[in-house]
């Protein structure tokens, strides 16, 4: 048994519309879960078939918790598919003053630079609160993860712009199915 919190506003994405979303997911992990309306989540997997699976659901609850929907979220129950959770504050020094700026920076005029970090890398990125969610598999998150980490420490975006343009050939090979 588990027990992990999410964001109240979230639970409704995790339960969805007549709770079709827990029984979807509770039929995919075949691990029953309960989830109270304050937002902590129990997971029931003592008894699982696949003990990966416990394991999985904890990782896709925490991606809906941190804004992805359900349906992207769900990628995480794929072999080499990781979420990677990157707290904005941890790169201010505690100034809280400074996060909406970040994260601004993060997102860019009109999403551009989530879209272009997102299309480079063919990772999905949510920015929520103080933290930005990265889900990507083994080769592509930590791409864009270095990405963001530069966005955070200050990089002028053209920079980061070019450093993702320098991995498109990793990414390509990667795609193909090659080694790197």
């Amino acid at each position: 048994m588990r027990i992990i919190r999410i964001p109240q506003d979230r639970v409704g994405s995790l339960i969805g519309v007549k709770g079709e979303t827990r029984k979807m997911i509770q039929k995919i992990s075949g691990v029953k879960m309960k989830i109270d309306s304050e937002g902590e989540v129990t997971i029931f997997d003592d008894k699982a078939e696949d003990p990966l699976m416990g394991l999985k659901l904890v990782e896709v609850v925490k991606a809906i918790g941190r804004g992805f929907t359900p349906e992207k979220a769900m990628r995480l129950f794929q072999d080499d598919e990781y979420l990677e959770i990157v707290d904005i504050k941890e790169f201010l020094g505690g100034k809280n003053a400074q996060v909406s700026r970040v994260r601004a920076r993060l997102i860019g005029t009109g999403g551009k630079t989530r879209s272009i970090i997102e299309d480079l890398t063919g990772v999905n990125m949510v920015i929520y609160g103080n933290t930005v969610a990265l889900m990507g598999d083994s080769v592509t998150l930590p791409v864009a993860k270095h990405a963001v980490e530069l966005l955070l420490r200050g990089s002028e975006h053209s920079t980061v712009y070019k450093y993702l343009e320098g991995q498109r050939p990793r990414l390509r090979i990667a795609e193909m199915g090659f080694e790197i």
